[in-house]
């Protein structure tokens, strides 16, 4: 068997805990609760890919461009490093692809939806599936024009709530086999109820990905701990121990596996 390529989480500990890394082309629930870094563990994996000369493309469907590059410069991803360019503009989208292709850095293209929604006004919304078919055209030209090998969508919630699924199952699964044709390596932002008692909205995303990646927010005395588990990992051998998650110095690790944190 020829060695399965693999993509970081670049959490230290956890790449560790499911040899090596997540298999290239798979698709990912990050599955957590409000405020459990769900965004952040994502955009680290596309930041750090770009460090190494690769592209990805982060679909924001509800934060602007300005928000989530403020939020990340202040978790202290230095974004200079990088080429990172915003569509806030469907008109743009040649002009990033020229800016890619042409960068001597790995790059980040952000897709600004909120924005692109307030500019667009002759979209026929009678149609549930328009938003999702805008998302969908924009992957294709920028996957078809340019070496990019992730995605990021943030997040299935919000996407739920511009294209209302009348018949989830088929839907999803159609969702699903589009975006394993684009050959990506895929992290789908999945909002839990706070009660955590279930990892994606219709649940049948469970079955439908590759891996689920839990976050949560767990109490610990008279503090709160990020804690970070695999859930599953088709393909992989993977550990499936609880992690405290931490990120210190610009860099995410896991801890205490199987054990209380020591606060």
């Amino acid at each position: 068997m020829s060695e399965i390529k693999r993509v970081k989480t670049y959490i230290e500990g956890l790449d560790e805990a499911m040899e090596g890394g997540i298999p290239e082309n798979h698709i990912i629930l990050v599955s957590g609760t409000a405020g459990s870094m769900k965004s952040s563990v994502s955009f680290n994996i596309l930041y750090n890919e770009a460090m190494a000369g690769k592209t990805g493309i982060y679909v924001s469907l509800e934060q602007s461009y300005d928000s989530l590059v403020q939020h990340f410069t202040n978790m202290g991803l230095n974004l200079d490093k990088i080429n990172v360019q915003p569509v806030k503009d469907l008109t743009r989208i040649n002009e990033v692809i020229h800016s890619v292709n042409n960068s001597n850095t790995g790059s980040i293209i952000v897709v600004d939806l909120g924005t692109i929604r307030k500019e667009i006004k002759d979209i026929k919304m009678m149609n549930n599936k328009s938003w999702l078919n805008v998302i969908k055209n924009i992957l294709k030209k920028i996957k078809s024009d340019t070496k990019c090998s992730l995605f990021t969508l943030d997040s299935l919630s919000a996407l739920y709530t511009l294209s209302r699924f009348e018949d989830p199952r088929v839907d999803l699964y159609n969702v699903f086999e589009f975006i394993r044709d684009l050959d990506l390596t895929t992290f789908l932002i999945s909002e839990m109820p706070l009660d955590g008692s279930k990892y994606s909205e219709y649940q049948i995303e469970d079955f439908l990905s590759d891996g689920i990646i839990y976050v949560r927010l767990t109490p610990f005395r008279r503090n709160i701990v990020r804690e970070i588990s695999i859930v599953k990992m088709r393909a992989t051998n993977c550990n499936n121990d609880v992690y405290s998650l931490e990120f210190k110095d610009g860099r995410f690790r896991a801890l205490y596996g199987g054990q209380n944190p020591l606060l």
